[in-house]
């Protein structure tokens, strides 16, 4: 069979599986469509139901999450865990928090995950999940008790040799330190079952730089493949949470000028680059918006 003809009953076969799902669509379209001259060269990727095997989820937990907010009031989201890959390790993948999170998405996202950790050379598979809870305009009190209601039944599914999520959208270190916290307290076991977590519960350094750093070392050996570098450019950074923040930190490191960042709420522009210092402390501190910013 040709290739091009199977990689199109494949995505046929993903609209029947998953209809709605255009997220997820999307990504396993442009995965297969970029294996194209793979298949064709060697035809035995195209036996066995290789390619369906690859698009299909080991795994999809969907649960419930009841949570009490401030008022005495009982809540309720939806929780998410996408196990999609084991093929070379342990599930690994982020946790998300935001309202626009549904299983389309997380199935997008976990599908992602396996050929990013793939990448890495280590032995980890791939997976996501997370939830439809909004974290923005709650208390500290609140998170804490939603992320413990979270981890009352992501725990059973999870482990070091498991499956060892970490953060993502709308979970930082505070989030991961809640549900690491409940982990500990039902399972009665402190070990490496959620990465990003504080250095004073087992996490690593410079974990929660990694990621903005890693950004800008991407950016930097790009520009030097065409004789440049970062250094006196001025930079737009989308986004002002852990990765944001710390791509603006290392950029100043590398003499750019970060000049704009952004939230929900709306951009800052600031042609002088940004005052990190300031940034840190509505985000990190405050966990407010970039609208104090401009106070």
């Amino acid at each position: 069979m040709p290739s091009s003809q199977k990689i199109e009953e494949v995505l046929e076969y993903i609209k029947e599986c998953s209809p709605g799902q255009d997220e997820f669509y999307q990504a396993t379209q442009e995965v297969l469509y970029s294996l194209r001259p793979l298949l064709n060269e060697d035809s035995k990727y195209l036996e066995h139901n290789i390619l369906e095997r690859i698009v299909v989820p080991e795994r999809s937990i969907l649960f419930r999450v009841n949570w009490v907010d401030d008022a005495g009031k009982v809540r309720t989201n939806l929780g998410y865990r996408v196990q999609f890959s084991s093929t070379i390790g342990p599930y690994k993948g982020g946790l998300r928090f935001h309202p626009t999170v549904n299983l389309g998405i997380v199935k997008f996202l976990g599908f992602e995950q396996i050929f990013k950790n793939a990448l890495t050379g280590l032995q980890i598979g791939g997976a996501k999940g997370g939830s439809n809870f909004d974290p923005k305009g709650k208390s500290d009190n609140e998170i804490m008790r939603f992320c413990q209601s979270f981890m009352n039944e992501l725990y059973k599914h999870i482990g070091k040799h498991k499956d060892v999520p970490a953060g993502d959208i709308g979970v930082g270190a505070r989030e991961i330190g809640y549900l690491f916290g409940q982990y500990k307290k039902l399972t009665g076991e402190f070990e490496g079952v959620l990465t990003g977590k504080g250095l004073n519960w087992g996490g690593s350094k410079v974990r929660k730089e990694a990621t903005g750093y890693g950004s800008v070392y991407f950016a930097e050996n790009f520009l030097h493949v065409y004789g440049q570098n970062l250094k006196g450019k001025k930079c737009a950074v989308s986004g002002s949470g852990n990765v944001a923040i710390y791509t603006i930190e290392k950029l100043y490191d590398m003499g750019a000028i970060p000049i704009s960042c952004s939230d929900s709420r709306g951009t800052v522009y600031d042609e002088n680059g940004i005052d990190l210092a300031r940034l840190k402390t509505i985000k990190e501190i405050h966990h407010a918006s970039l609208e104090e910013y401009a106070t």
